[in-house]
């Protein structure tokens, strides 16, 4: 056998059998994910004080209530396209959201929930068969990475939510 021959031997003994073990294993990978848009059933937003959060959204329902700068409770049917879920699901997925800690609360919260004032926040991803539920107060001092996802990720809600509410209201 030629040089040329072994070569073209030993690299598809190493190849083939490597890339026939990526698709295997990806395959299965991806069709057994934890949290895929196919499973998507609703988004639930909540904000406020840690003990009265008057502010939520659930996207399975379509009711928005939120307080205005009057201080009066407004309720409104805000619904979110697909396409808004879509992307919410996939940020998600950027962010590293399935990653975070479900209690992202900070310090002054942990001494006294009654007397807290800290903006706190509640974003929960529901599917079929699990959800993901963070918590997330304004002053999280845990790990900056975790803090700045779970802050972009209520950024990017907020956004959303405001994009379809305007659509809704037109």
């Amino acid at each position: 056998m030629s040089i040329k021959g072994k070569k073209i031997f030993l690299g598809l003994c190493i190849v083939v059998p490597f890339l026939i073990y990526c698709v295997y294993y990806y395959s299965n990978m991806i069709s057994n994910a934890p949290f895929r848009f196919t499973d998507f059933q609703s988004v639930v937003f909540r904000y406020g004080e840690p003990n009265h959060m008057d502010n939520h959204y659930d996207s399975n329902t379509g009711i928005f209530q939120y307080v205005t700068k009057t201080n009066e409770i407004e309720r409104d049917t805000v619904r979110m396209t697909k396409d808004d879920l879509l992307y919410l699901h996939r940020k998600a997925q950027e962010l590293g959201f399935w990653n975070l800690d479900d209690d992202m609360t900070g310090p002054e919260a942990k001494k006294n929930i009654e007397t807290a004032t800290v903006p706190r926040y509640y974003l929960e991803f529901n599917y079929k068969d699990k959800s993901k539920k963070v918590t997330m107060d304004a002053d999280f001092a845990g790990n900056p990475k975790m803090r700045d996802a779970g802050k972009s990720m209520i950024e990017e809600v907020n956004r959303i939510l405001a994009a379809a509410q305007s659509r809704s209201s037109k």
